[in-house]
């Protein structure tokens, strides 16, 4: 028996670009980001991507000692989306909803900041709390905050974090255990990323620029992006899902991308589609030297007659743990909103030349409008070898 379908019904985000989805459309297509910049850490500036709206929302009077910027990035993507959580919840009951977050930092910034209270004053803050940086915290915080009772869990897998939260969130709803389901990802900036990446020389002083010859590393962001998952029909359909692990090392990718295509290839069969039916790809592309080198010798295997492709890091940064539900709700934008343009690829435009050529997005370029199902992809690799691909349908 064929397991349902499942469709993503609202998308709420906050990132470098705005602090919504209607000031991050216009932005991402102009390749507009504000909050990409310099900031001052403790080993020296740093180019990250940055949430310059405010976070006014604070968590209720019961489950303040859960406020940090994780949980207020994550509030303010969870806003944006509360009209159509809501119907769900009357619907369906709040013990039918649940919960599947990715993170990957959780509150490390606000414990961060009272090691450094500490160490002056010889006290933690009395604000402090554990609950803020614990890493299994997300979910069950916006499971109370939204009052829903289902299944509510996080995963943290670096940057394939949230990317993976959609396949249990999936998983949830095909064995009937919830009728609605919270599904995305958060990630805040903070030294631990920052300085952990630098350390790695993975990190680029300017803004980074992926699939470029001149490529020099990754600029960390921040950000939330959260959808409301469920059975019921809606315009575009979560078709395909493909999961893998090569554990090649605990932070280079196997170079021959040989898990990062199986998990292309089964997100492929998993949707029951050929490549060549696939109109456009978010890349992972970090900018790094050997996940790009990777990513792109793979991408022309699964795709030999080449597809549209960007990889939108340059305006956002890289999210880590929100990264793969932040650029899942890119490719969701392109389908779910009449007349929206393909996410730009913001780079030199120098091409490495020991890299299979890509056909990357230049310029104001949109899926053709036919009357068959369109496909869009998103790619999400991560160390230890964890490799994701979903495809969503129109």
């Amino acid at each position: 028996m064929k397991a349902p379908s499942v469709y993503l019904h609202a998308l709420g985000m906050i990132n470098a670009l705005g602090g919504d989805v209607d000031e991050i459309v216009p932005a991402l297509a102009a390749a507009r980001s504000p909050g990409m910049g310099n900031v001052h850490t403790g080993i020296g500036d740093a180019f990250v991507g940055s949430v310059l709206a405010p976070l006014d929302l604070a968590p209720r009077a019961d489950l303040a000692r859960y406020d940090c910027r994780n949980n207020r990035l994550l509030l303010a993507a969870l806003a944006q989306i509360a009209p159509a959580l809501e119907a769900a919840r009357e619907r369906y009951g709040p013990e039918r909803i649940g919960v599947v977050l990715g993170t990957s930092t959780s509150g490390i910034e606000a414990a961060e900041t009272a090691f450094v209270y500490h160490a002056q004053a010889g006290e933690l803050p009395g604000s402090f709390n554990y609950r803020q940086m614990e890493i299994g915290t997300a979910a069950p915080f916006a499971a109370a905050a939204l009052g829903v009772q289902g299944p509510a869990f996080t995963i943290s897998t670096a940057c394939t974090s949230s990317a993976k939260a959609f396949a249990s969130a999936r998983r949830l709803l095909q064995l009937q255990l919830c009728d609605a389901v919270v599904v995305g990802g958060v990630d805040s900036l903070c030294e631990l990323t920052v300085q952990g990446f630098a350390s790695l020389e993975s990190t680029s002083n300017a803004r980074t620029n992926p699939m470029s010859r001149n490529r020099r590393g990754i600029n960390v962001g921040e950000g939330a992006a959260v959808f409301l998952m469920s059975r019921d029909e809606a315009a575009v359909r979560l078709a395909g899902l493909g999961e893998s692990s090569d554990a090649h090392h605990i932070s280079s990718p196997d170079p021959q991308g040989v898990g990062g295509e199986m998990a292309l290839r089964e997100a492929l069969a998993d949707a029951g589609i050929a490549a060549s039916a696939v109109g456009y790809v978010n890349l992972h592309a970090t900018a790094t030297q050997k996940n790009d080198e990777m990513e792109a010798h793979l991408m022309s295997r699964v795709f030999p007659d080449g597809v549209a492709a960007s990889g939108t890091k340059p305006l956002t940064g890289h999210q880590l743990g929100a990264a793969g539900a932040t650029e899942l709700g890119f490719a969701w934008l392109t389908l779910a909103r009449e007349n929206s343009t393909l996410p730009p690829h913001l780079w030199d435009g120098e091409a490495d030349p020991a890299l299979p050529a890509l056909d990357l997005v230049d310029g104001a370029r949109a899926l053709p409008r036919g009357t068959g199902t369109q496909y869009v992809m998103s790619n999400s690799f991560a160390f230890g070898g964890s490799n994701v691909s979903l495809i969503l349908a129109r």
